[in-house]
């Protein structure tokens, strides 16, 4: 086909132009990439593409034997994008973008930075495909505003999709996006999470990356199916009331030669200076947060996942990796800003937009910030000088609450501080408790392998940590497999330890889980305030002798109200007296000791009845029974 089969045609508008060079389109992908169309009476393709730095861009695929010289396109004025019409290219052409750039001679064949599918790696073309998907999610997408904010209980499943659960008689393959619709989402539902969240579904070559090494920010994976495919997996959490929070990754993107990297022959979307260019833990690049464009690419890309997929939030990664310049490198590898200071500016200003965006357009999502470190208000809103994520991890509560546990309990009361610290700072930010992916690989053991003792403890331990973890203020995450109470740490290249529920310890531990989500969810005082100081009260934050910790959570009215004893030793408390502020009777809602869950079967048979005798500082108390390694909790009935 000759070169003028490339017809002058382009949907791109002059504010579209000025938006993208500006930084603040974010629906620039609705006009970069591949779109099929209809131009004067042909149905087609239209391609554009961001390369201002290049001197030749054409369009190669199967529909043209990837010759380089076939679709030449045409540079759009200044802008930097090149961009036309091919009549006949439609839905399923594989395609690249060959450029050729001002530098050196570079020749390169590109994926779609925009692309909405790409082939199944380790294939590398994108693939022309349109978004139609008829929803059926309305009653959610009309009531997810009550679901997702922050008075509203929220216990998130985190899932690899590609790893939760395989066909062994197929050679161990993963799922597919609507195999997982009919065995993911009722088991989640089952378990009585109320969303789950996806390690990175974007396209990403390198399996073992999990997902955190993007190369197709606009493409759920090709792994699993279609992007219909996707959709038609969060349709089908939604319509059994379970939200969807994607990971996200801005900040790095990997060296591959068809991605993002040194795109037109010059570093176009990372740093050029490779001590802000280059992350040094992750071999990978940084994005240049600080030009227009690639704003407009990653603002873009944020808008997309919550706009076309109806996603419930973005859990973005590595914020502390974006906030410092001198993350993770020696003095003399990174360059100060124009203050002098660590601190990356332009990083700061990109968060704030993009989370400026987020809540302006979507305002019944939630961004949620993985951040490990004392950054100042980073779930704060961004007119109070805040980042203004929605959440952020508790990274300090899971290593302490994780160290703790790993102790000998004869040791743990010297230790006590680990596990009362996090309530000296838990109201300066909105928190997640996270029981994440991180923690569960490397040689990091499992959860249950990090507890200590014999292998009742163990277990026993597991049980109260759940129960601290469901208890304390703050929202609820843990990585599949951790309601298994599996041995081993997971492996991305095989399937969870689904043979452990045929033993009754690992089948306790999940119905504990169960059991903890519906308590979760059913008591108001157990989620209404996990964001403020209102919604939780020490009884005695100081018994360290016994290892017990005692609290209260409250709602907002201050009408219902739940006692949680904590026994962190294996001794069997008998009499153990706890001040309450109300008579009557303490219905013991949930005991991890109880047999059910593979404990003793040791409780205070049913509740306890408060007595006159003054105890911590209040009018009445309890005398309980403490279970040996256990978390009991109180409902006051009055």
């Amino acid at each position: 086909m000759s070169a003028d089969a490339v017809l002058p045609f382009s949907l791109l508008t002059e504010d579209d132009l000025f938006l993208f060079n500006e930084g603040s389109h974010f629906q620039i992908h609705t006009k970069l990439g591949a779109h099929p169309c209809s131009f004067d009476g042909h149905a087609g393709t239209y391609f554009a593409v961001w390369a201002p730095n290049a001197n030749w861009v054409s369009v190669i695929g199967d529909f043209n034997g990837w010759d380089t010289a076939a679709h030449p396109l045409r540079p759009r004025g200044s802008s930097g994008i090149w961009e036309g019409f091919i009549p006949g290219v439609g839905k399923g052409a594989t395609y690249k973008f060959h450029i050729g750039s001002h530098h050196r001679g570079y020749r390169v064949d590109k994926a779609d930075p925009y692309g909405v599918f790409h082939e199944v790696p380790p294939r590398t073309a994108s693939v022309v495909w349109d978004l139609d998907y008829a929803w059926g999610d309305e009653e959610w997408m009309r009531t997810r505003r009550d679901r997702n904010r922050l008075e509203a209980p929220m216990s998130i499943y985190e899932v690899h999709l590609g790893s939760w659960m395989r066909v062994p008689e197929e050679g161990g393959r993963s799922l597919s996006y609507r195999e997982l619709a009919d065995r993911l989402v009722p088991y989640v539902a089952g378990l009585g999470f109320t969303h789950v969240e996806l390690l990175p579904v974007m396209e990403h070559p390198f399996f073992g990356s999990w997902g955190y090494q993007i190369t197709g920010y606009f493409a759920p994976s090709s792994r699993y199916g279609t992007p219909q495919d996707f959709m038609y997996l969060i349709d089908r959490f939604h319509q059994e009331g379970m939200g969807v929070i994607l990971d996200w990754v801005p900040s790095h993107f990997p060296t591959d030669e068809h991605g993002l990297a040194f795109f037109d022959g010059t570093h176009l979307y990372e740093h050029a200076d490779m001590r802000k260019g280059f992350h040094p833990d992750w071999n990978s690049y940084i994005f240049n947060y600080g030009r227009h464009e690639v704003a407009s690419f990653l603002l873009s890309s944020a808008y997309h996942w919550l706009h076309t997929y109806h996603a419930d939030g973005l859990r973005v990664d590595a914020v502390a990796s974006m906030l410092y310049l001198d993350y993770s490198r020696q003095p003399g590898e990174w360059i100060p800003n124009r203050y002098g200071g660590n601190e990356n500016l332009e990083a700061i200003d990109f968060l704030r937009k993009l989370n400026a965006m987020v809540y302006e357009r979507f305002p019944d999502v939630q961004t949620i910030a993985e951040e490990s470190t004392a950054w100042p208000m980073v779930s704060r809103p961004t007119y109070l000088g805040g980042l203004g994520f929605g959440l952020k991890w508790d990274m300090g509560w899971m290593h302490d609450t994780l160290k703790y546990l790993a102790l000998d309990p004869v040791h743990r009361k010297y230790h006590h501080n680990q596990l009362t610290f996090r309530m000296l700072y838990a109201w300066t930010e909105n928190y997640c408790l996270p029981l994440s992916h991180d923690e569960v690989v490397h040689g990091k053991g499992s959860l249950l392998g990090k507890m200590a003792g014999d292998d009742w403890q163990k277990f026993a331990n597991l049980r109260a940590l759940y129960a601290y973890m469901f208890t304390q203020p703050g929202k609820k995450l843990l990585f599949m497999g951790g309601e298994l109470a599996q041995w081993g740490e997971w492996n991305h290249d095989s399937s969870l330890d689904w043979g452990a529920l045929q033993y009754p310890p690992h089948q306790g531990a999940w119905q504990l889980v169960r059991d903890l989500n519906g308590l979760v969810r059913s008591l108001p005082a157990l989620h209404r305030l996990d964001c403020h100081p209102a919604g939780h009260e020490w009884i005695d934050a100081n018994d360290s002798d016994t290892s017990v910790l005692t609290y209260l959570r409250w709602d907002e009215a201050r009408q219902q109200v739940v006692l949680i004893a904590l026994n962190f030793t294996p001794v069997v408390r008998h009499g153990y007296r706890i001040g309450v502020p109300r008579a009557g009777f303490w219905r013991e809602v949930l005991n991890t000791d109880a047999s059910v869950y593979g404990g003793s079967g040791l409780g205070n048979l049913g509740g306890v009845r408060s007595e006159d005798t003054p105890w911590h500082g209040r009018p009445y108390s309890l005398s309980v029974l403490l279970p040996p390694l256990s978390g009991v909790i109180f409902l006051c009935e009055g």
